[in-house]
């Protein structure tokens, strides 16, 4: 269990979207701190809020951050970016790739230290594109569903260190990035209350809203997830070198 109360917390992308709405749910839960981390300062009026400078393709601004983080309970890996793309420029997929897969990896690599202490969680918010390419969108759908397989790697790997992995898998949610999709579209706000029930449940895969929880049983279930178990298995037979 994953309760929010009296834990620090540091939320990537947290100046707008699910990213802010976090931030919000975390203070109204209880949070002792949260730490906000955006490319431009956040302004906010909560005495609990710290502002971090944190451009997650930024190495520099990582190690800065760490710097100034004493303790940390829960990571909340949400910044990403959204292209809309036929492939065709390789370019996009490295941005892609730079901001959904290395972004976490690079952040998560940096904080796993005061994690390990506490014996914490890290919770990555992804996509149900993860699961299923997103055919207009298809250099997000790759860096997301790489970030999904890091995810279960780091899950397995950090067991042992009393770390828990949470992967977040919403559908449409109306936010900047989705602004140009004429579809249903669930709020931010009840995003990030659902993440965070999920996360105090345990539940290792997390889908927040209508349609994604409409496979969620069938995920939960499947053969994929069943594999996934078989996998991780190899890795909690051996020691993790700290």
């Amino acid at each position: 269990m994953n309760n929010i109360e009296n834990k620090t917390v540091l939320i990537t992308g947290a100046n707008r979207g699910i990213g802010r709405a976090l931030v919000d749910e975390a203070l109204r839960r209880g949070a002792k701190k949260v730490y906000a981390g955006t490319r431009q300062l956040l302004a906010h009026s909560d005495g609990r809020v710290t502002p971090l400078t944190l451009d997650v393709t930024n190495t520099t601004q990582i190690q800065d951050a760490v710097k100034n983080v004493e303790a940390l309970d829960i990571l909340i890996n949400n910044a990403g970016m959204a292209l809309y793309d036929d492939l065709t420029d390789r370019a996009a997929l490295e941005q892609s790739l730079a901001v959904n897969l290395y972004g976490p990896y690079g952040v998560t690599q940096a904080f796993l230290p005061l994690l390990t202490r506490s014996r914490g969680a890290i919770v990555n918010v992804l996509s149900l594109a993860a699961i299923a390419a997103v055919p207009f969108s298809p250099a997000y759908s790759i860096s997301k569903a790489a970030a999904f397989s890091l995810s279960q790697s780091l899950r397995a790997l950090l067991a042992r260190r009393g770390v828990s992995v949470h992967v977040v898998l919403p559908g449409p949610v109306d936010t900047d990035m989705a602004r140009n999709l004429d579809i249903r579209k669930a709020s931010p706000e009840s995003v990030a209350r659902a993440i965070f029930d999920g996360m105090e449940k345990g539940e290792e895969e997390i889908f927040p809203d209508p349609m994604s929880e409409s496979i969620a049983e069938g995920w939960r279930s499947g053969a994929v997830k069943t594999l996934v178990r078989q996998f991780a298995a190899y890795v909690e037979a051996d020691p993790i070198k700290s």
